[in-house]
């Protein structure tokens, strides 16, 4: 094929796109091939021809069975040739056709050959591919051959047949974790590459014996290892060990750490970053710990070697987040950077900067990122945005000057990632600080002006519609708005009909001129825009005064769906037209999995019109269908809510048992899904006895035993308790798995008539007050938390205790409450020293609750919460308060 012309003037770059690839085709080089059949072989051009088809493959091109078949045998030939440089190339190439079983016997034994040889490239190369290309059968063969190869003196071969055992352990371990002896041997080798190899070999050997990792671990650290490379290994393994014993052991010191210490002090810059960045990521690493892998880094920061600044700095960047005050002895060091070449170092500097400066240089920092942000990439940007939001948290006071950088950057260039991650840090800093609002929504409604993306802008459309009617001069948002009507697409135009709606609703001395602006939006030429248009002005009314707002229009504008959205859909779809009106409340509130009986064992699933319908996503449509065909539950009324399943047994037992809690108004139902894991037994009359002596508002009603359960199929047996009406009755029940055990013959399949009962004990199960709580989530919280009854809010405090952090404290009372996190408050920085949790959910008896629960954290860790419950029924924000206070 013909190649462009490169004039000498052109650019560099359109030089380097040139490549010598360009153009060819398979069937050319398929025909170039046949120069491996010539008599007399050119060396020089059989290379060239392998390095075409070599690049043919790595572009993904296929080869039919049969031109697979034709170059794999025309390679075989090269092996004549004594040229070296070609019989590297013949093992690559007969590697990456990857021969089948029965053409692999035409190699092998070229390859053996090649293996015993007196040229170590000939021996090394050899086994590379031998491993690659033959079955276990032919391996046991060779696997003596291999054996030596590991131990021998030459660290190409050793390396070569380490690394083909790293390959091999995936297909055949079996064979591989005999080589233990030898690759032990390996590891003490002085040729660096080699203890590298043999130390990876030997750990994933033996990765499933904790124990035999953590003597391999502690017999390598007393010096053993001198390999670099081996060495930043050893200290992978050792972080994990520490991570997997705890972190601490009984005399106080963290295991293997001085060994870590150590390494601070290698010769290698390697091993010495590799060691500070292990210390910096132990879990619940102390001050002390960290000064001297501090230390380290701050040297590096005035290394003269690139890779060497921006390692440490990066290190530094992570630190900085859990340990701001531990960094700030690098800070002058890392004022330095800010100007550095390498705008990456720079980015990393400059963000480290801003998670351990103050207040007061806050200013200085701002000018100097403005100069850079233009040379730097949308990853590095997006960086730069984040650490900005959290320091605008944690300096309110700076915002105008924060707020004023971020508005300017929005304006400029930048994928859709990048200009999101702005977005949300300005919205995050309206919500934070609400002196920040106006000036906040007038920079989202500048942006959106030239917003080329659809989804940013209905996002910002919607939190218009929420925090713009509630500023003092609502009305100087509504020309933005309404010019997203005319300039904008479907999507955008639909959302600006929704927000104006909110402002007319909000906004009394707006209505009449929203009303006329959505009056023009009936025209519209699309349907969506088009019927919410006509809705909205029906909720607002007519120019008459006809229909007034009230609180279901609220609630409709500003309301959230209390079921899940896929619960819905799920819901609509499978209701059937009749005299009956679909039912709302009908619709599931939680997402649950199915249960364990109508999982299917795994294998291919039929498709097309054999197919089975899909099963609904909510676990909670299978559970009330299966517990209202059983007569003995068809009483009990409607289901209020199905926990998780709850193990009560350990993995791999002989029978594995978990129970899921069906809740009711007056009564409990334990499922028991059970299933049989020994193939030689069939188990029949299987029943759970359940003690609920610890359960004193419980009474046992009636229980459902199973008849029969046979290997591998799960099945469930059932027990019902009466508890109070509507009371959220907690207690223990103990469990206990009665059966009969019949003997299965392994031929024929058959059980014996005789059957012996047994029993088998099972773990403790607790009704807890989260079971009598759904968590349902709510798109608005502010909204949702003003349109409850002020009369009914409670509010309280509590002191928590000491915590490791203020994220386990808001998960410890979050699971206590069963409740959902809202507006994404379950995420706590975890060097926060105070936090507000939002939380929403419905409790028994289909009671509405909402909770807004403010952390604080002292300089001793002792945790403070006050509590704030509203809910539709004062007696259940009473309850909820004392569900913390006894939790």
């Amino acid at each position: 094929m013909a190649q462009p012309l490169v004039k000498k003037d052109d650019d560099l770059d359109d030089e380097l796109e040139f490549s010598p690839f360009m153009g060819i085709e398979k069937g050319a080089v398929l025909q170039e091939a046949r120069v491996f059949n010539d008599p007399q072989l050119d060396p020089r051009r059989c290379s060239q021809v392998i390095t075409k088809l070599l690049y043919l493959l790595n572009q993904g091109e296929s080869f039919t069975k049969v031109e697979a078949t034709e170059v794999f045998f025309s390679v075989t030939k090269l092996f004549q040739s004594k040229d070296t440089g070609l019989r590297r190339m013949v093992y690559l190439i007969i590697k990456e056709l990857s021969p089948g079983s029965d053409e692999v016997i035409i190699v092998t034994s070229s390859l053996m050959k090649d293996m015993n040889s007196k040229i170590d490239m000939y021996r090394a190369n050899a086994i590379r591919v031998l491993c690659r290309i033959i079955d276990g059968t032919l391996l046991t063969q060779i696997e003596r051959y291999l054996k030596q190869a590991i131990v021998d003196k030459n660290p190409v071969v050793s390396s070569a047949a380490l690394v083909s055992g790293l390959h091999m352990l995936k297909s055949n371990p079996e064979i591989v974790k005999r080589w233990s002896n030898e690759v032990q041997e390996a590891v003490q080798s002085r040729a660096a590459l080699v203890q590298f190899h043999a130390l990876a070999l030997l750990h994933q050997i033996r990765q499933n014996d904790r124990l035999a990792v953590s003597k391999l671990v502690g017999s390598l650290t007393k010096g053993a290892v001198r390999s670099p490379l081996a060495q930043c290994l050893l200290i992978r393994y050792t972080s994990q060990i520490i991570r997997d014993m705890g972190n601490h052991s009984q005399s106080g010191e963290r295991p293997f750490y001085d060994f870590l210490e150590s390494c601070l002090r290698h010769k290698a810059e390697m091993v010495i970053l590799e060691a500070a960045r292990a210390i910096t990521e132990l879990d619940g690493v102390s001050s002390r710990e960290l000064t001297p892998a501090i230390t380290v880094l701050q040297l590096f920061l005035s290394s003269p070697k690139p890779v060497l600044r921006f390692a440490a700095v990066r290190t530094l960047n992570k630190v900085a987040m859990t340990h701001p005050m531990a960094v700030t002895n690098c800070n002058i060091d890392m004022e330095s950077l800010i100007s550095d070449q390498n705008r990456s170092i720079a980015t990393l500097a400059i963000t480290t900067l801003l998670k351990t400066g103050n207040e007061s240089s806050v200013e200085r920092l701002m000018k100097q990122i403005t100069n850079f942000m233009s040379d730097i990439a949308d990853e590095f940007k997006i960086v730069v945005v984040e650490a900005i939001r959290s320091l605008c948290v944690k300096f309110p006071l700076k915002y105008r000057s924060l707020m004023n950088f971020l508005s300017n950057i929005l304006r400029e260039e930048g994928g859709f990632e990048y200009k999101r991650a702005i977005v949300d840090s300005i919205v995050t800093i309206i919500r934070d600080i609400p002196d920040a609002k106006e000036n906040g929504l007038l920079h989202l409604c500048e942006f959106i002006e030239d917003c080329e993306f659809t989804y940013l802008s209905t996002q910002i459309l919607h939190f218009l519609g929420i925090e713009g009617p509630n500023t003092s001069d609502p009305s100087k948002y509504i020309r933005y708005i309404y010019n997203r009507v005319h300039l904008e697409n479907a999507t955008v135009r639909a959302a600006a009909v929704c927000t104006l709606a909110k402002f007319g609703f909000m906004v009394e001395a707006l209505k009449p001129r929203i009303t006329v602006l959505l009056k023009r939006c009936i025209y519209d030429s699309d349907d969506e825009v088009r019927d919410r248009a006509t809705l909205f002005l029906s909720i607002l009314g007519n120019d008459d005064g006809l229909v007034e707002t009230d609180n279901d229009s609220r609630e409709f504008l500003f309301g959230s769906l209390e079921a899940p959205l896929v619960n819905m859909e799920t819901s609509l779809k499978n209701y059937e037209p009749s005299e009956e009106a679909f039912d709302v409340d009908s619709v599931p509130k939680e997402v649950k999995s199915q249960p364990l009986a109508e999982k299917k064992a795994k294998g291919k699933k039929p498709t097309g019109l054999g197919a089975p319908p899909p099963a609904p996503v909510s676990g909670f449509d299978a559970y009330e269908r299966l517990l209202s065909s059983i007569p003995e539950f068809a009483t009990f009324g409607k289901l209020f809510k199905s926990s998780s399943p709850v193990e009560l047994t350990e993995a791999e037992t002989e029978y594995s048992v978990n129970v899921v809690k069906h809740i009711f108004g007056s009564h409990v139902v334990f499922q028991y899904n059970c299933t049989n894991t020994v193939p030689e037994q069939l188990l029949e009359r299987v029943n759970v006895i359940v003690d609920a002596s610890e359960a004193e508002e419980f009474s046992e009603l009636s229980s459902k035993p199973l008849n029969s359960l046979p290997y591998d199929s799960p099945g469930q047996a059932f027990v019902a308790f009466e508890k109070p009406e509507g009371v959220p009755a907690v207690g223990k029940f103990s469990n206990t798995l009665t059966f009969v055990v019949k003997e299965v013959d392994p031929n024929t399949g058959e059980a014996e008539e005789d059957g012996v009962e047994d029993e088998y004990q099972l773990e403790d199960l607790e009704i807890v007050p989260a079971d009598y709580m759904v968590n349902v989530g709510v798109s608005n919280f502010r909204n949702a938390w003003e349109s409850m009854d002020p009369e009914n809010e409670l509010v309280d405090e509590y002191g928590l205790g000491p915590r490791e952090s203020l994220g386990e404290a808001v998960k410890a009372v979050t699971d206590v409450l069963g409740m959902q996190s809202c507006e994404g408050t379950e995420t706590v920085a975890s060097n926060a020293r105070s936090h507000t949790s939002l939380l929403s959910g419905l409790y028994i008896g289909n009671v509405k609750v909402l909770v807004k629960a403010q952390f604080g954290m002292d300089n001793r860790k002792e945790i403070a919460m006050k509590l704030a419950v509203r809910a539709d029924d004062q007696s259940v924000s009473e309850a909820i308060h004392a569900i913390v206070s006894g939790g």
